[in-house]
């Protein structure tokens, strides 16, 4: 059995559950992941430090063990029509539960949480995007950037 705790600029967890979900993200996003600083800046954000515009943090825990079997974070965008409301920065769950729902219901959990449209990246190769789609997602735009 899993539970979901919700986080937000209206209820921002302790320190000590931050870094919790910070190094899950960090572990478990393996080949697709960004350096703690980066996690840690992106959840700063969902809690709407410094003046940012907020979003939304979950973590699912198995309720056996008490560990951290998934976590999203989904950011506002502060824009609205011509750029999505909100943008899944991370998702994750523990390895040894993937294909098991929990991906599911977290993603399923954060866009109720949402109000507005939500973009997402996925690499082409990611096992993830099959699961985006079945949520309803669809690939609109090829993403270019410039790195300056």
């Amino acid at each position: 059995m899993i539970k979901i705790n919700t986080y937000s600029e209206k209820n921002i967890p302790s320190e000590d559950i931050k870094k919790e979900i910070v190094n899950f993200l960090f572990e478990s996003l393996e080949q697709y992941g960004d350096p703690k600083d980066d996690i840690e800046k992106a959840i700063d954000y969902a809690f709407g430090k410094d003046q940012k515009p907020g979003g939304v943090v979950l973590s699912a825990h198995d309720s056996e063990s008490g560990k951290i079997a998934g976590a999203v974070v989904v950011n506002k965008t502060g824009m609205a029509s011509y750029i999505p409301e909100n943008i899944l920065v991370y998702i994750a769950t523990d390895k040894d539960l993937r294909g098991k729902g929990v991906g599911k219901q977290l993603m399923q959990t954060a866009i109720d949480a949402t109000e507005g449209d939500v973009a997402l990246h996925c690499e082409p190769d990611n096992p993830a995007k099959f699961l985006y789609e079945k949520l309803g997602f669809t690939s609109k735009y090829l993403e270019m950037r410039l790195k300056k």
